[in-house]
């Protein structure tokens, strides 16, 4: 049986780790990887000309670290199922990444079997920003100096991606947006099934 894996992207503050906690819930054998554990340490982030912190890039990420997560999980999935005595009655692994810079790493493109990115408009994310507290705090002119531009700049470039990438609406309720990724990934686990059943 084979995994099943769902990218969740998306703006900063647009409900994406909320998405995939409400996920985990409703999701039978589901385990969730935050790229946001994966940051390096403040004393490793560059700055800018502007004094700003460059945390809204990939390469204020330990990618390799969170690759190496990604990998122990695929490989402890593969080993419970072949111990599985019934495998056709076990429920798919599915394992559920949220971070803000999924969908422009490309050792990932091949890994999603699901891909959603949450949007909401500039001052509803500033508004939202505004009222979080972060270490180290945002500085004075942060999210309009370095967090929109780079969000702007990262989403151009996940245009061109040939997969599909399913566009959430962040300014919805947190039950809407859940209902629709969660009737989405069940049709398409049902579909997984059944596809492992006839072959």
């Amino acid at each position: 049986m084979k995994t099943f894996v769902i990218g969740i992207s998306g703006v900063t503050n647009g409900g994406k780790t909320t998405l995939a906690k409400n996920l985990q819930k409703h999701l039978p054998n589901c385990t969730v990887i935050s790229q946001d554990d994966f940051f390096k340490p403040e004393s490793e982030i560059e700055t800018d000309e502007n004094g700003f912190l460059q945390y809204d890039v990939l390469e204020a990420l330990n990618m390799e670290k969170m690759m190496s997560a990604i990998s122990c999980w695929m490989e402890s999935s593969k080993h419970s199922l072949a111990s599985a005595d019934c495998r056709s009655s076990e429920e798919i692994p599915v394992l559920i990444i949220e971070g803000f810079l999924l969908f422009n790493y490309k050792p990932l493109d091949s890994i999603w079997n699901r891909s959603y990115f949450l949007t909401i408009p500039y001052e509803e994310c500033k508004r939202r920003r505004s009222t979080r507290v972060y270490e180290p705090p945002d500085p004075p002119g942060y999210f309009d100096g370095h967090v929109w531009p780079m969000y702007l700049k990262h989403r151009q470039e996940i245009q061109d991606i040939t997969w599909q990438i399913v566009y959430l609406d962040g300014t919805k309720s947190e039950e809407d947006v859940f209902s629709q990724v969660y009737e989405d990934v069940i049709q398409e686990l049902a579909k997984r099934k059944g596809l492992q059943e006839t072959a």
